[in-house]
């Protein structure tokens, strides 16, 4: 478990500062991460990896010199916003464009995709690679749906010495892409991991079982099995990969780097004994083993377990994956680095919104849409385990986490705009802005798209009516099925959320105040997320586990059926009453 915090809310914030102050010769703060804190060549391509905190070494201890130039760090376990991922990237950005790296998971897809399509807007050659090495996750055929998780060193790693090595955009992305096709990995999980402030983990493995196939945000592995002996286990792993060798390669006369990796409290003495047996079962197949590396690279807080990847090489691969590094978790060869300057030193450092003119309308509504962000506010704090308990059938189980982290962010942010005399409009959409940021993930993601799309449809030069409230759920609704590609029947918020804007829609059209159409809608919302415990999830993490969360209501639906009715409850006026998972699911 985790033992040493202030505040679990403040957890990341403080372990970056940390990092930062322990850290000064390779990294700087920027706003949503960290970037080099030393000079890197004009007009090369610049990597930005990132994704959430809580795997260290990945993503922070990666930057540096021949590594990467940047690392957008998320709330734990959850993927860095769009607009933290943007804000690393122009700090990082040296003028040749920016490739943005990370793990194959829905939120990291969703916010590195909207801060790519900022940065082209803006003329900057942005591209991503998403890495797909985890066996486990998917089936072969179904590869571009893989998760990414120790395999992201090698990506990263070639990448970025072929960006220090002055290669184009194209050729950059060539690499990687090469990279992510001839990586495969595979792991085990003993135990869960437990977040800050937690009292139990987020999943649990029965006692002398071992989970095969184990994500590293804790997502269920693809069985269980009795714990192996070292042997027995680096058999079982060494098999599984040799059983997917990359198309046109072999194992005989292969040069191969193998990465057997410890997620957070398998010790590295254990890790050595497994890597002996891996060792030789290479060498048995007739593979050269080059550069092993055995340790901590990706972690998952205290879980206990571990990874074998397996990078086959060629000639440029190798080259590049030999060539020197000089990062806080990984250094290799020598390297020369100078020191930016003070000033630069301090670019990219957060700022404060500015507050556009509003009409006195709209400057008296404002303080009712942070009255409706509290009260949903309110609701989650109350169903925050039930929440993360309904997540964990057949996800991560950080569902109320996220969605806590998300509307305490909001309603901060929303309080200042009110207080700094901000229109309606501008109060959602700062708060859109802060629950992205501080809560991640692909719900941060799609609430903060929600309120935004609310917020613009609002403006700031009337008071609101139903009319533009209706409009912009609609916007909101439209926006998130584009964006995410969910549909209703997949079992995500979309299942809620559709029925309940068309619902909305119809009440206002057919004369309905704002208050009586809201509450008819809501109603449908609670229906519409008690009908998902019927549904097998096709999108995220959950859709490998599908049979597992049968029978129980998707927590993104369910989350989204509470705000609601809470919401409902403050334009009625009665804010007493506490709302709990069971009245909805």
């Amino acid at each position: 478990m985790t033992r040493l915090y202030n505040e679990p809310s403040a957890f990341a914030d403080e372990m970056i500062e940390g990092f930062v102050a322990s850290h000064g010769r390779w990294v700087r703060r920027v706003s949503g991460g960290v970037a080099r804190s030393t000079r890197s060549t004009p007009d090369s391509v610049a990597l930005v990896i990132g994704g959430g905190s809580g795997h260290y070494p990945a993503f922070a201890g990666l930057v540096g010199q021949g590594l990467a130039h940047g690392a957008a760090m998320g709330n734990l376990f959850a993927s860095p916003s769009a607009q933290q991922v943007y804000n690393v990237a122009k700090a990082a950005d040296n003028g040749g464009g920016v490739l943005l790296g990370y793990g194959n998971y829905a939120g990291d897809v969703l916010h590195f995709t909207q801060a790519q399509d900022k940065l082209r807007a803006e003329g900057i050659d942005c591209r991503s690679i998403a890495v797909t090495d985890d066996i486990s996750s998917a089936p072969l055929a179904e590869r571009h749906k893989r998760r990414g998780i120790a395999g992201d060193l090698t990506v990263f790693k070639v990448a970025a010495a072929a960006a220090e090595a002055g290669y184009s955009m194209d050729a950059v992305v060539g690499i990687a892409e090469r990279a992510n096709d001839r990586t495969r990995s595979f792991g085990v999980a003993f135990t869960g991991c437990t977040l800050p402030g937690a009292d139990h983990p987020l999943f649990s493995v029965p006692e002398g079982r071992m989970a095969v196939g184990m994500g590293i945000h804790g997502e269920p592995g693809i069985g269980e099995t009795d714990i192996p002996t070292a042997d027995e286990l680096a058999e079982l792993l060494v098999k599984d990969l040799l059983a997917e060798i990359p198309d046109g390669l072999s194992a005989h006369g292969a040069r191969v780097v193998p990465i057997l990796n410890g997620l957070g409290s398998v010790k590295y003495e254990e890790l050595f004994v497994v890597y002996r047996r891996v060792a030789q079962l290479l060498s048995e197949a007739g593979i050269e083993a080059v550069d092993p590396q055995v340790g901590e690279l990706v972690t998952s807080f205290d879980m206990a377990g571990t990874s074998l990847t397996l990078f086959w090489l060629d000639s440029e691969l190798e080259e590049l994956w030999l060539a020197p590094a000089d990062a806080p978790a990984f250094r290799r060869g020598a390297v020369s680095a100078q020191a930016l300057d003070a000033e630069q030193l301090t670019m990219g450092a957060e700022q404060q919104s500015v507050i556009p003119d509003a009409s006195e309308e709209s400057k008296t509504a404002a303080p009712m849409v942070l009255a409706a962000l509290d009260a949903a506010k309110a609701v989650v704090d109350a169903n925050v385990e039930e929440l993360g308990r309904i997540d964990a059938i057949a996800g991560d189980g950080d569902h109320g986490i996220g969605m806590e982290r998300g509307i305490h962010a909001a309603v901060a942010a929303a309080a200042e705009a009110v207080e700094r005399g901000a229109g309606a409009g501008t109060v959602l959409n700062l708060a859109a802005d802060a629950w992205a940021d501080k809560a991640g993930g692909t719900s941060g993601a799609l609430w903060g798209m929600a309120l935004r799309a609310v917020g613009q449809s609002m403006g700031d030069s009337e008071r609101p009516n139903a009319a533009a409230v209706a409009a912009g759920v609609a916007e909101a609704k439209r926006s998130i099925m584009d964006f995410g590609k969910a549909r209703v029947g997949d079992k995500t918020l979309v299942d809620v959320l559709a029925p309940f804007s068309e619902a909305l829609t119809a009440a206002v059209q057919g004369g309905a105040s704002l208050r009586e159409a809201w509450g008819a809608a809501a109603t449908v919302a609670e229906q519409s997320a008690e009908a998902t415990a019927n549904l097998l999830p096709l999108m995220g993490r959950a859709r490998p586990h599908a049979e597992k969360s049968l029978g129980t209501p998707d927590a993104g639906a369910v989350s989204m059926a509470l705000i609601v009715r809470a919401i409902h409850n403050t334009l009625a006026g009665n804010t007493a009453g506490k709302i709990s998972v069971k009245e909805t699911a």
